[in-house]
């Protein structure tokens, strides 16, 4: 059972403002108040909001480099160079990937791919890649997702006859590769207007500016929005401005023109095609394309999204499904392997942060597994195995606490480490495992909270069911695509009960499906799914009242859509009599 939150009422927006906004766009006062929460308040400000347009896409080349790195390219394409997309074996990275490798084909058959092997290179730019690109004749090779930190490489290369062009979207450090360009919007002297682009949104980026300036017409490149869009769930960036658009129209082509291997995962995934979302990407889609690189090789990934005959798609799309399902099952152990070190004392540390160490578990989920240590004990989570002679892992933080900069006060036991606020990977010596494991708790110690150490859910606003009308979530469902920045609103209700139908679903009954009554409007069920909550079957079987905070969502079966609550958080109304 996770770890029990703390329930935050957001603070009300301003009321005049939520007035005027109610009036002018008639609607529901809870759902103005949601867009001023959001900065949008006025007229002009929600017809933005809910209809994004392509148009509004800022100018490619604001981006420094931007320049020398298409005409690099151009350069490559009419000299007939060797080009080679290169990137790593992520979501993030194989769409990126495909997106470049499928834009360039238009152009040159002298292109190819290239996916660092997870166990056998690592994660980034590596010297086998470089001299593989060396030993096949490749002049230019560009960086999809990595390269950022690559000072090494990039000289390596140079040496080798190899020119990059890095596309990046990671915290780079003071010093720059020496690349022919470097393509990431967090650059100090990059003053591009939106910073938090996906890898696969700087990958685009690129094209759009070679579009721009060669005379390819932009409606050439929608079709390549499918793989920005799963980049962009994926990749957990932020769902505003630029990404907003174009996750927006990503989903749009997702869904009515999906691109052979999309398709492929979109039936394997058992969705309904044409009734995607953003979770259906989060929790269906992109753990698929993961599990590609985690279970067997990114190429994979990429050979499926850049297919284009069904039957190849299938074939691909089928081997990747049954990665994913290997993947599921290893996860399953190694969880509960790390659950019981951490039970039993047998952590690295287990203070102020969890580093749990097991030479024989698979690198490829140690992600995944750290994910559910934070979501079970609450507390930043370091998890290693061992590879290629080296201890190495991956670390997830908690709300608040900059887990990038902890792991960075240790960079001098490290050989490598790399990521954002509340991801990083990390490679060291065996020897230094227990001065790094100490020196990271003592680092958190000075940081973390007893605050930063309980979940909390926000909760944007009261509701009575009565409110949840079809214009009410028609509205509503405008405010896609959510995601970081622009999360699906949640809501509190007092007061509610079972109708005495709800039972336990899923495997092992972890979840529960509910048909619920508020005790004040009792002529107005509707139905809710519980995930991981059956800890409280027996309590609302018995017909007591709670309260529960949810996300409202669309439940698309077999050609029919209904309303339904997503429980995030169940409280029994006893605790507050």
């Amino acid at each position: 059972m996770a770890k029990e939150c703390k329930w935050v009422i957001k603070d009300p927006a301003d009321q005049e403002k939520v007035s005027q906004l109610s009036s002018e766009l008639g609607i529901d006062r809870v759902l103005a108040e949601l867009l001023v929460k959001r900065g949008v308040e006025t007229f002009e400000e929600a017809r933005a909001f809910f209809r994004p347009d392509l148009a509004d896409l800022h100018d490619p080349f604001l981006m420094a480099d931007m320049d020398a790195a298409v005409e690099r390219l151009r350069a490559a394409i009419t000299g007939g160079e060797k080009i080679l997309v290169y990137g790593d074996y992520d979501v993030d990275g194989t769409t990126a990937v495909s997106l470049v490798y499928s834009f360039l084909k238009r152009f040159t058959q002298a292109v190819d791919f290239y996916i660092p092997d997870r166990y056998d290179e690592g994660y980034g730019v590596t010297y086998k890649g470089i001299d593989w690109a060396a030993e096949n004749g490749f002049t230019l090779i560009i960086t999809l997702d990595c390269g950022i930190k690559a000072i090494d490489k990039t000289e390596y290369a140079r040496g080798k006859g190899i020119e990059l062009i890095i596309c990046d979207h990671h915290l780079p450090e003071e010093v720059l590769p020496k690349a022919v360009a470097v393509l990431d919007p967090k650059r100090e002297d990059c003053h591009y207007p939106f910073d938090d682009l996906s890898g696969c949104g700087v990958g685009f980026k690129l094209v759009q500016a070679y579009s721009q300036r060669y005379g390819v017409p932009f409606e050439t490149l929608i079709p390549l929005l499918d793989l920005l869009v799963v980049s962009i769930a994926s990749d957990l960036v932020s769902m505003v401005g630029e990404n907003r658009i174009l996750a927006r129209f990503g989903l749009k082509q997702l869904n009515e023109n999906p691109r052979k291997g999309l398709l492929a995962m979109i039936n394997l995934s058992m969705l309904e095609p044409g009734h995607l979302s953003i979770d259906d990407i989060v929790f269906k889609i992109g753990p698929r394309i993961n599990a590609a690189g985690r279970m067997e090789t990114g190429r994979l990934a990429v050979k499926l999204l850049t297919a284009t005959d069904t039957a190849t798609a299938m074939k691909i799309g089928e081997k990747i499904n049954d990665n994913n399902n290997e993947r599921k099952s290893i996860d399953r152990e190694i969880t509960q392997e790390a659950f019981a070190m951490v039970r039993d004392g047998r952590c690295q540390a287990s203070k102020n942060a969890i580093v749990v160490y097991n030479p024989a578990w698979n690198k490829g989920v140690v992600g995944i597994v750290a994910s559910r240590l934070v979501e079970a004990f609450y507390k930043p989570t370091v998890v290693l195995t061992k590879s290629n002679g080296f201890v190495s892992g991956s670390a997830r933080s908690v709300q608040g606490l900059d887990l990038y900069a902890a792991i960075e006060h240790c960079a001098d036991l490290l050989e490598n480490f790399g990521g954002h606020v509340y991801a990083a990977g990390l490679t060291m010596k065996e020897e230094n495992l227990p001065e790094f494991a100490s020196r990271i708790d003592a680092f958190i110690d000075g940081k973390v909270t007893r605050e930063m150490l309980t979940p909390v859910i926000e909760i944007d606003s009261k509701l009575d069911f009565h409110q949840i009308t079809p214009k009410f979530f028609r509205i509503l469902k405008q405010f896609q695509p959510f995601g970081p920045g622009n999360n699906n609103p949640v809501f509190l209700t007092e007061d509610v009960y079972d109708d005495g139908n709800g039972r336990r679903v899923g495997a092992g009954g972890v979840h529960m499906k509910l048909d619920l009554i508020q005790e004040s409007h009792p002529y107005h069920q509707i139905a809710a799914i519980a995930f991981n909550k059956s800890d409280y079957y027996d309590y609302i079987k018995a017909g007591n009242p709670l309260d529960v905070c949810y996300s409202i969502v669309e439940n698309y079966y077999r050609g029919n859509s209904t309303i339904q609550l997503r429980v995030r958080d169940i409280r029994e109304r006893d605790e507050f009599i």
